[in-house]
């Protein structure tokens, strides 16, 4: 897969820029500030409607307007496809595949799939768990874009659930606010087990992966793990459930939780989540909050045998961050051996931050790839594995 042509109106900076692109390595260069992450977070942002950089659409406008319009040709095994994502400052994005009739935004999703390489990424080692969760929801819906459904199903439900539940600590909760939970209890155990259960499955793809990036990109002493936490398993064990490895906080202890959970299908996850929200109940209506499910879950990143956040140098945690990226790219590429397609690999100015030997084992692994998008201030940030096409950005627009 590789995209062909980038066109923004009114995005970030730019009230119009084109950008040809072609198979290979393209390397956009320009000084600090002047828009190259913008080009970048654009591609990103088509392909799986969030940005790396902000957690709301309306910083992506450009000031004083009301919608950004997102085009791009996406060539994808020999076929060519043109999308254009509309981003609304007051209501929802819309979406064009080949010119038709809009249609919602996600349903762009999965045409254009990137792997995305940037700065902010330190946040997945060093920041909370959130950045975990979304790291694995968006890999999760790349992979299978009905699961933005899935997503959107749970964040409804858990916003009812809470609403109710908040009411509790005001004293305007009654009998019948808790046949109405009830109620939301049962879909959100639903939504919860179906989210549950594909990230379950998605962190053992990711496993071996994110072990294999890591040796590629060290010298091999340490290992690389990640263990799926979920709230669901730690109550169980909290109220002397049957989980293997009990209610201890070892690695090993949560990994044969995390296993235990992957063997049951949706039906009983749904089953034990809602015996979860009865046991945890009392608690959650004193606090007014929901507190088991997916968005309270941690993807715990191991290497050696301590945890990475808080235990690992600068220089070990840029190679997890790497290697996260690597691992998802690879697990990107298995789809493509059968009958998917090989994602676009971004990295926006990645190599600064890089020490020499990361800079060339990183490059030297992604320069394959069938079409590879860096940023830089300077060229000499570039290691030489990455020649290619080199693209002046200026104030405003493109070099050619």
């Amino acid at each position: 897969m590789y995209l062909e042509h980038l066109s923004l109106t009114d995005f970030r900076s730019y009230a119009q820029v084109d950008l040809a692109l072609g198979p290979g390595v393209t390397v956009l260069v320009g000084s600090n500030g002047i828009g190259k992450t913008n080009l970048m977070e654009a591609i990103g942002y088509l392909a799986t409607l969030s940005s790396h950089r902000v957690s709301s659409d309306g910083p992506l406008l450009r000031f004083g307007t009301e919608r950004s319009l997102v085009r791009a040709r996406v060539v994808r095994g020999g076929q060519t496809t043109v999308l254009e994502l509309e981003i609304n400052a007051s209501r929802a994005n819309r979406g064009r595949i080949n010119r038709s009739n809009p249609v919602r935004a996600r349903d762009l999703l999965g045409i254009c799939q990137t792997v995305l390489f940037a700065p902010e990424d330190l946040a997945l080692v060093k920041g909370d768990p959130s950045n975990r969760r979304r790291f694995l929801d968006e890999l999760l819906v790349s992979l299978v874009p009905r699961h933005a459904a899935t997503r959107t199903d749970y964040d409804r439900v858990l916003k009812q659930r809470n609403a109710l539940l908040k009411s509790a600590r005001t004293g305007k909760f009654t009998a019948g606010h808790e046949a109405t939970l009830d109620v939301w209890d049962q879909h959100m155990a639903r939504a919860g087990a179906e989210l549950l259960h594909a990230r379950l499955e998605l962190v053992e793809r990711l496993r071996p992966h994110l072990a294999n990036a890591y040796t590629q990109l060290t010298d091999g002493s340490k290992e690389a793990g990640a263990i799926y936490r979920s709230t669901l398993q730690n109550l169980m064990d909290d109220d002397g459930g049957t989980a293997p490895g009990g209610g201890g906080g070892s690695a090993v202890a949560g990994s044969a939780g995390a296993e235990d959970l992957r063997g049951l299908r949706v039906e009983d996850l749904t089953a034990r989540y809602v015996e979860a929200f009865a046991a945890s109940r009392r608690k959650e209506l004193e606090r007014g909050i929901s507190l088991v499910g997916p968005h309270r879950d941690e993807l715990e990143l191991i290497l050696g045998e301590a945890p990475a956040k808080g235990y690992a140098s600068h220089g070990e945690t840029w190679s997890m961050c790497l290697s996260l990226r690597l691992a998802s790219y690879y697990v990107m590429q298995d789809d493509a051996r059968t009958g998917g397609s090989a994602p676009i690999l971004i990295l926006d100015d990645v190599f600064a931050e890089l020490d020499v030997q990361r800079r060339r084992k990183l490059a030297a692994i992604v320069s394959g790839a069938e079409q590879v998008l860096v940023t830089a201030a300077v060229d000499a940030d570039i290691p030489d594995e990455l020649s290619g096409r080199r693209v002046k950005v200026i104030p405003g627009g493109i070099d050619e």
